[in-house]
C-alpha cells in the first residue's frame, strides 16, 4: 500500500499539456516505487552515454462504463447540495488541485496521470437519470451536475452526455444546477436559457486565477481565464443565473481573488464561492510534487501555509500530513489564515454586490411521470 505521507522526488521535468508528472502508485497498490538517488545522476550523466530517445506524450484514451446508478446521494453539512450526478470519471483538464484525483484509485487506476488521460464515460447515465428521477420515493432537491469531474470536459463535445442529462431534468421539469471550466457549456444555451427562466437551472463557472501562465501549468487543459469570463457573460447575456467559484484558494499560488471576483462581476456573475485546497490522500504528494516542479523556491511555505489552514498540529506535520477531512473546516480552513482569506472574501463581495440575492430554484415544478415519458393533467 502506497504510504501518502513519504517523500516524494520529483521526475526530470513536468509534461506539456498535462497537471500530473508521472503514474503515481494509487494507495491500494501493493508495491509503492520512488525515485532514489543514488548520486550517479541517472545514464544521461555518464560519459559517451546516447541520448535518449525523447517519450511520446500520454495521449487520452475514453472507456465506456455502464453505470449502476446515476444519483449521488450527499450528507455532508457543508456541501450546497444533496444530490450530484456526473457523467464521467476523470477529467481531461488536468487541475492539479483536483480532490476528484484519488477515487480513480477504486478503479485501480492512478490519481495521477491516469486521472486526466483514462477517462470513464458512462453511456447509459441520462437512462439512469430517467429511471431514477422516476421512482416514487424520489424526493426532488437541486441537482449539481458535474461535483466529481468537469461535465463539459473536451470529450463531451462528441459524446453528449451531459447535454442528455439536461434533457431529462428538462423533461421532468427538475432544478438542478451545473459547475464548470469549460466554455462549451455554451453549446447547451438553447437548454439552459428556457430552463432558467423557469427557475429551473443555474450555473457556476470557476476561475481559480486571471494569471494565465499559472492557470496554464495548474489547469492545463480547461479554458483561459479570460475565455471563461466570456462565458459567464455569454451565460449571463441569456439568462442564466450564473455564478463564480474561486477555488480553490491555494496559499501563496492563487493570490488575485479580489481581481477574479471583479472580472467574474463585471461579466455577469451575480453569486460567488470559495473553498481552500484540501489534500486528501495521494493528492497530498501529487501537490507536493507540482510544487517542486514549478515553484521549488516557494513549496515549503505552501505547505507550511495548507497545513495551517487545516490546523495539522506538529507531530502530523512531520509525518507528512496536510489535510484535516473534519467537515467543520475542510472547506474553509481554520485559526488566523483561515479568517483573513474569509475577510477578503467577504468584504469584496460586500463592494462589488455579488452574493445579495440567492438564487432560489423551483422545486415545485418537478413532475414524476414526466421523467417516465407520460403525459400529466395538472
Amino acid at each position: 500500500m502506497i504510504d501518502d505521507e513519504a517523500p516524494v522526488f520529483p521526475p526530470a521535468r513536468p509534461i506539456k499539456g498535462r497537471g500530473a508528472a508521472e503514474r503515481m502508485a494509487h494507495r491500494f497498490a501493493r508495491d509503492a516505487r520512488a525515485p532514489f538517488d543514488d548520486g550517479w545522476g541517472g545514464p544521461q550523466a555518464q560519459e559517451g552515454a546516447e541520448p535518449a530517445e525523447p517519450t511520446a506524450p500520454p495521449r487520452t484514451r475514453v472507456v465506456w462504463e455502464d453505470a449502476r446508478s446515476a444519483l449521488c446521494r450527499n450528507d455532508s453539512p457543508d456541501i450546497f447540495f444533496e444530490q450530484s450526478v456526473n457523467p464521467y470519471r476523470g477529467c481531461e483538464h488536468g487541475c492539479v488541485y483536483c480532490y476528484a484525483r484519488p477515487t480513480h484509485s477504486y478503479l485501480g487506476l492512478s490519481p495521477g496521470l491516469d486521472f486526466e488521460t483514462h477517462i470513464i464515460a458512462k453511456r447509459n447515465i441520462a437512462a439512469l437519470l430517467r429511471e431514477e428521477l422516476a421512482r416514487p420515493g424520489h424526493r426532488p432537491s437541486v441537482v449539481n451536475i458535474g461535483s466529481a469531474t468537469d461535465c463539459y470536459q473536451p470529450v463531451e463535445r462528441e459524446l453528449l452526455l451531459t447535454r442528455g442529462l439536461i434533457e431529462v431534468m428538462q423533461e421532468a421539469r427538475h432544478p438542478f444546477s451545473l459547475i464548470t471550466k469549460s466554455s462549451g457549456v455554451e453549446r447547451d444555451l438553447d437548454l439552459l436559457a428556457p430552463l432558467a427562466q423557469a427557475r429551473l437551472a443555474a450555473a457556476y463557472v470557476t476561475i481559480t486565477t486571471l494569471d494565465a501562465h499559472l492557470a496554464r501549468v495548474l489547469e492545463p487543459r480547461a479554458a483561459s481565464p479570460e475565455r471563461r469570463l466570456r462565458t459567464i457573460r455569454a451565460l449571463a447575456d441569456a439568462g442564466v443565473p450564473v455564478g463564480v467559484s474561486v477555488a480553490p484558494q491555494i496559499p501563496f499560488i492563487t493570490e488575485d481573488m479580489e481581481q477574479v471576483l471583479a472580472a467574474a462581476r463585471e461579466a455577469g456573475a451575480r453569486s460567488a464561492f470559495y473553498t481552500v485546497i484540501r489534500l486528501p490522500w495521494e493528492l497530498n504528494a501529487l501537490m507536493r510534487q507540482w510544487l517542486a516542479l514549478h515553484y521549488p523556491e516557494r513549496a515549503e511555505r505552501v505547505i507550511a501555509r495548507i497545513q495551517d489552514l487545516h490546523g495539522v498540529d506538529a507531530p502530523a506535520r512531520a509525518a507528512g500530513k496536510s489535510y484535516d477531512a473534519s467537515h467543520a473546516s475542510r472547506m474553509k480552513g481554520q485559526g488566523l489564515w483561515a479568517d483573513l482569506l474569509r475577510q477578503r472574501f467577504e468584504k469584496t463581495c460586500a463592494r462589488l454586490g455579488l452574493n445579495r440575492e440567492r438564487t432560489a430554484l423551483d422545486l415545485t415544478q418537478f413532475r414524476p411521470a414526466l421523467a417516465r415519458g407520460q403525459g400529466v393533467l395538472f
